[in-house]
């Protein structure tokens, strides 16, 4: 074996990605085995694996920034693919369930954690803080489980996307709230910028919603060629990802509008089933990613107010939720079941909590507060829904 083959063969034995990844693939096949038998999601698994080898676990991958990384890019994968999947018109048609519903119940939210913060004395700043997390829930298990269930289609489906795709939106006015309240105020000039490209993808929304169907150029070539098409999905999802993010708005509505793109445009019909793999994998290391920022010490020295911070986030979003949508015009049996769904705390609620803890919003204390009530709303969200559809069915007979 000459130098360059030696030097090759040592690179490849001692990669650290490649060790990252046949670590948490044996691990995910492993604990996903178990989960299949007990009939559990897969999602669930892979945020134990993320704790079991974390540095906060067994210590097996101590470089999760790494994972994390590669896991944001499922959360725009998975925006995009909502983007194709979606009947944007019957959202729009049926607007004030996902407008005025989401407005109300981050306003209820926020007043909730309130009245609990102040019977323990907590700093107003925190309040807010806290307010924003939990009124947040989590794209990926919903979208996931609306899938499973096969009622992403239907009414009560398309209201649930709708609330997810306004929370992705208020993500960026909750930042800069919270930018404020750490005295750091945004300047004319990107302020402007957010605007006006909020204004850009607003137009952009019309313009794709008029437009029955798109052409792309050179179509004829692009519809006979799978890999061309694999590349032109890329490049309008991470496109328009960067394009929001440089406005200073959420990457995962510029892969949003991306995905309604693209499900217009007929030259890439195939390309939905071509890229579903990607999403899995992406959204599995976001998970796992999850799972590593759980400290498992002090959820166990803290589990009393972690305890609390969980049941306020079920019940709030909840009933909250149910309230709010059972107003709107929906029965009470579509309306707890929508309140469950959406009850957990969401993957954009790592990204407030990582923020006011950056900025100086929070202490370490309160921040490993948000993460551990994040991930266990995640980890308990399916028990959750199976008990409120069985109180449901309760109520009905």
């Amino acid at each position: 074996m000459n130098k360059l083959s030696q030097s090759l063969f040592l690179s490849i034995q001692v990669d650290p990605i490649l060790s990252v990844l046949v670590i948490l693939s044996i691990g995910i096949i492993l604990i996903s085995f178990i989960f299949k038998l007990l009939k559990q999601p897969y999602i669930v698994a892979y945020i134990l694996v993320g704790a079991l080898m974390g540095p906060h676990g067994l210590r097996l991958i101590t470089n999760e920034s790494l994972i994390s990384d590669i896991g944001s890019f499922g959360l725009v994968l998975l925006l995009f693919f909502i983007g194709m999947e979606i009947s944007l018109p019957k959202i729009i048609a049926n607007w004030k369930i996902p407008v005025l519903g989401t407005l109300i119940q981050v306003i209820f939210s926020v007043i909730a954690v309130w009245i609990v913060g102040y019977l323990f004395q907590w700093k107003f700043n925190h309040i807010i803080v806290l307010g924003f997390v939990i009124s947040l829930s989590s794209s990926a298990i919903v979208i996931s489980y609306l899938q499973d269930k096969k009622v992403i289609d239907s009414n009560l489906g398309q209201n649930i996307v709708g609330i997810l795709l306004v929370q992705d939106i208020l993500v960026v006015p909750m930042l800069i709230m919270l930018n404020y309240l750490a005295g750091e105020t945004l300047s004319l000039y990107e302020i402007g910028k957010q605007i006006f490209g909020g204004l850009l993808i607003l137009m952009l929304t019309i313009w794709v919603l008029k437009k029955k169907e798109i052409r792309l150029p050179f179509g004829g070539h692009i519809r006979k060629d799978h890999e061309i098409q694999v590349f032109i999905a890329f490049a309008f999802c991470f496109g328009f990802s960067l394009l929001t993010s440089f406005f200073g708005l959420s990457s995962a509505l510029g892969a949003f509008v991306g995905g309604m793109i693209v499900s217009k445009a007929k030259e890439t019909a195939w390309v939905h089933t071509s890229l579903h793999a990607f999403r899995i994998v992406f959204v599995a290391l976001f998970f796992v990613s999850v799972g590593m920022l759980i400290d498992l010490d002090f959820l166990t020295e803290n589990i009393k107010f972690v305890s609390i911070m969980v049941l306020l986030a079920f019940v709030t979003n909840t009933f909250i939720n149910a309230i709010i949508v059972r107003f709107l015009g929906e029965n009470w049996k579509d309306s707890l079941y929508t309140g469950a769904i959406l009850a957990q705390i969401g993957e954009f609620s790592f990204i407030l909590g990582a923020t006011a803890y950056f900025i100086g919003l929070v202490s370490e204390n309160t921040y490993q507060l948000i993460v551990s009530t994040i991930s266990v709303t995640l980890i308990i969200s399916p028990i959750w829904i199976v008990i409120m559809r069985k109180i449901i069915a309760a109520i009905r007979q």
